[in-house]
């Protein structure tokens, strides 16, 4: 933006007006809306980078820290579809010469029908993705739903807490 600059953070009126338009005015508002001392408290490193003088080195700095902090560390997600914001920089995979040599040809996933009992849902599993088991937030999240409407396989009692999935 032409006038907003990086330490407009601290302005309350200026962060809920472009809130709607600016990713980052957006969830410095949702950081202000649960916290309730300044940020200079709770969040010391979006202080200081309220300090840089242009936007392009707010970008240019978060993006080393996330090449430094998250790429750079051990993986942390599998099967990430790249794109224009984060492009693949690696070398291509090899194209098989036909497509019986290609790992994938005649590719399927097994999945559980829709409305299965519990018991051919336990049989089938969780389903796979080249024959390696893939437990999917969303798979764990239907599978405790059909568990709930049918009652099957639920501990319940005093002091039993759901464990978070992942």
């Amino acid at each position: 933006h032409k006038y907003i600059r990086p330490k407009s953070i601290h302005d309350a009126e200026l962060v809920e007006e472009y809130s709607k338009d600016y990713m980052y005015l957006a969830c410095i508002r949702f950081i202000n809306s649960i916290k309730t001392a300044s940020l200079r408290w709770h969040s010391p490193m979006l202080d200081d980078i309220s300090g840089v003088k242009t936007w392009d080195k707010v970008n240019s700095g978060m993006v080393k820290m996330y090449q430094a902090e998250v790429l750079g560390k051990l993986p942390v997600i599998q099967h990430f579809l790249f794109g224009s914001i984060l492009p693949y920089q690696g070398i291509p995979a090899p194209a098989p010469a036909n497509e019986e040599e290609d790992a994938h040809w005649g590719h399927a996933h097994a999945h559980v029908p829709i409305g299965a009992s519990p018991v051919d849902r336990a049989a089938l599993g969780w389903g796979d993705c080249c024959g390696i088991p893939v437990p999917s937030a969303f798979a764990a999240a239907a599978d405790e739903a059909e568990k709930k409407r049918s009652g099957v396989g639920l501990l319940g009692g005093q002091g039993i807490r759901p464990v978070p999935f992942d």
